[in-house]
């Protein structure tokens, strides 16, 4: 089996951009934000859960209605955190299939927002938090969604802090603009195929 590594890091943070680094060197990445959207429209089981809990109106045309989703999690800690535990155990079983077929692989990579919050870190080799400041990671936020600061900042309340996010990870990468995230990547492909090879 390959190592197992989570990358995660905060709303805005970079984590996409840093995943996209590592496979530039060949290693696979189980994005996990993008594959919950596909076993959304996907997965029968799932499907049936969110039309259970949220109604019919969550599918139009047989594809879920993202936006109509969306406006009812993000303005409810309770909304949000059924979605949750209803969309996390289908993403898991998913990403545990997906670690199974690495094998050929010196390690693989899970792209994860909620690690900490969903108590998955155990389940990895190592953990990278993917950190820059907050003020940062709002404008970055601001103007990839063209949304206000307030509904950045509303996204993040649902979010651990990166100070406790910090003193559960292995490594740390800065990614505040002003370091070279190729260089630091190309460090941690080295250091984790080295691993692999002792």
């Amino acid at each position: 089996m390959p190592l197992r590594i989570a990358l995660t890091g905060g709303i805005g943070s970079g984590k996409s951009y840093i995943a996209d680094l590592f496979t530039e060197h060949g290693i696979p990445i189980y994005k996990a934000d993008s594959e919950a959207k596909r076993l959304l429209n996907e997965d029968d089981a799932l499907r049936r859960q969110v039309i259970q809990h949220f109604g019919s109106e969550c599918y139009s045309q047989g594809s879920l209605n993202r936006s109509y989703l969306a406006s009812l999690v993000f303005n409810s800690a309770a909304n949000l955190k059924k979605l949750n535990d209803i969309v996390h155990p289908a993403v898991g079983r998913d990403s545990e299939r997906w670690f199974a077929q690495q094998k050929d692989q010196p390690y693989a990579i899970k792209e994860a927002a909620l690690i900490f919050e969903t108590e998955q870190q155990g389940k990895f080799d190592r953990v990278i938090l993917v950190h820059a400041p907050k003020d940062v990671r709002i404008l970055r936020v601001m103007q990839r969604d063209n949304i206000s600061k307030e509904a950045v900042e509303s996204r993040m309340d649902h979010q651990l802090s990166d100070e406790e996010k910090m003193a559960q990870s292995h490594m740390i990468l800065n990614n505040d603009g002003h370091q070279d995230m190729k260089h630091w990547v190309q460090k941690m492909h080295q250091f984790f195929s080295e691993m692999v090879v002792g």
